[in-house]
């Protein structure tokens, strides 16, 4: 094969059954990372999860012939959210987690990503190895026969363990009797998983978008279409409304009144509540570049420091453990609360704020409304190539001149990280005056990159 980059911010990403997201290129991903690890750990086995997507039998089925064919056993567990596979992947003690998800994109994409042992990503070294392998010739003489070539098997309990662990992070001898519940599981891998654990609880649940076809995931419903959930939430007078993306590592939230709580908010409602009940360490908060101003402003009048990475929750996770932090995330519902999970985990995060809820006895509105948002205007600028926009003066110019009129605010210019777009993001105290500024960057990006 040609040597290519395949690993981006969150694994490999791409149109199903197209470059890179072929069989062809799963069976020799599965054969090299089953090559690396196995140097690493000896003869164990490597856990495959995926979302409800169409193609995930595709890949899924490659994947587990590459591995198979180093000699390295394989653990199926269908279909399950990141966090869970994330998290059984360390309660079964493997050697990795596969990820089959594009996460919040539709349907025919589809990608590919890595926990090590301890539930953490992949580190960039070993993508970087198992790259390397791939477009080398190491493995052409690597066959395996008889006895020694791996076998595979499926666990069929595999959601019930990650239901009882997101239970477990629950307040003991509190329950959610008395409020009702709507959720929007996107017809994602989350579609049994949370009605069933707030149900358990004590719940009226009321699931919505819970029944995956394959072709529907994340089609106008969950974290990053809304109004349904909103509508809902109105409709059956509930308490609260849940929105997850197909692989349920991101929550957003709606109001009873229909307005929705995103992750900025919903970061500021759980730092709040576990520095007054002395959790939150470091009283510290990891964001990203993308998080609100209002969000830090109001954090640290509440003598909360905030600390901004790069957008990825894998960088929020890094900065965290760097520093000694339990809670970060990002604006799009990534919340990573590393007392429990290793990753953006959306049930329980639905958690976390529910039990501040009931611990406060207040309405997920009344607590979101201490909280100041600037205005944020966010334009996705689709482009043919992820090229760096450094190589465009046009582009940098127009920035430049920008960030000079802007007298109160921020202009973020960046790529995307799984999509091919230019993110232009620009937060001031004037909605009109941003929204201008965006519109214009924006047809200068489109001019010189579309």
């Amino acid at each position: 094969m040609k040597k290519m980059k395949l690993f981006g911010t969150d694994g490999i990403r791409g149109k199903a059954n197209h470059f890179p997201m072929t069989g062809e290129i799963a069976f020799e991903v599965g054969r090299a990372a089953a090559y690396v690890l196995k140097k690493k750990h000896g003869r164990n086995k490597i856990l495959i999860g995926k979302d409800t997507r169409l193609s995930g039998y595709m890949l899924e089925s490659a994947l587990t012939s590459g591995i198979c064919s180093i000699g390295m056993n394989v653990v199926l567990i269908g279909p399950m959210p990141t966090p869970g596979i994330a998290f059984v992947t360390r309660s079964m003690r493997v050697d990795a987690g596969i990820v089959i998800s594009a996460s919040h994109n539709p349907y025919d994409d589809n990608g590919i990503k890595f926990f090590s042992s301890d539930g953490f990503k992949l580190p960039d070294k070993t993508e970087e190895e198992i790259e390397k392998v791939m477009f080398s010739r190491t493995l052409e003489k690597i066959r395996p026969e008889g006895a020694e070539i791996g076998k595979a098997k499926r666990v069929d309990d595999a959601s019930g363990r990650y239901i009882e662990f997101v239970k477990s992070t629950f307040p003991k001898g509190m329950t959610l009797e008395g409020l009702k519940i709507v959720v929007d599981c996107s017809n994602g891998s989350a579609y049994k998983i949370t009605p069933t654990v707030l149900t358990e609880l004590g719940a009226e649940v009321i699931a919505i978008n819970d029944k995956p076809n394959g072709i529907n995931i994340n089609a106008d419903c969950g974290a990053t279409h809304s109004e349904a959930l909103q509508k809902a939430v109105l409709e059956h007078k509930a308490n609260i409304g849940i929105a997850h993306d197909g692989d349920a590592d991101r929550t957003l939230l709606c109001d009873e009144n229909g307005e929705i709580i995103d992750g900025d908010k919903i970061m500021a409602i759980c730092a709040l509540d576990m520095k007054k009940e002395g959790n939150l360490k470091a009283d510290t908060v990891v964001a990203t570049v993308m998080s609100n101003i209002g969000f830090e402003i109001f954090l640290k009048r509440s003598g909360i420091k905030v600390i901004r990475t790069k957008v990825g929750d894998r960088y929020v996770v890094e900065e965290m453990l760097k520093k000694g932090c339990n809670l970060g995330g990002e604006q799009s519902g990534h919340i990573i609360f590393l007392d429990y999970n290793t990753t953006g985990d959306g049930p329980i995060t639905a958690l976390q704020v529910l039990s501040v809820m009931c611990r406060r006895e207040k309405a997920l509105s009344e607590l979101a409304s201490y909280i100041p948002i600037y205005p944020q205007v966010l334009v996705n600028v689709p482009v043919r190539k992820a090229k760096y926009m450094e190589d465009f003066p046009s582009i940098r110019a127009a920035i430049r001149k920008a960030e000079k009129k802007l007298e109160n605010g921020r202009i973020l210019v960046r790529p995307s990280g799984t999509e091919p777009k230019i993110r232009v993001m620009i937060e001031g105290d004037n909605m009109d005056y941003i929204t201008t500024i965006a519109e214009d960057i924006s047809a200068i990006i489109r001019k010189n990159m579309s």
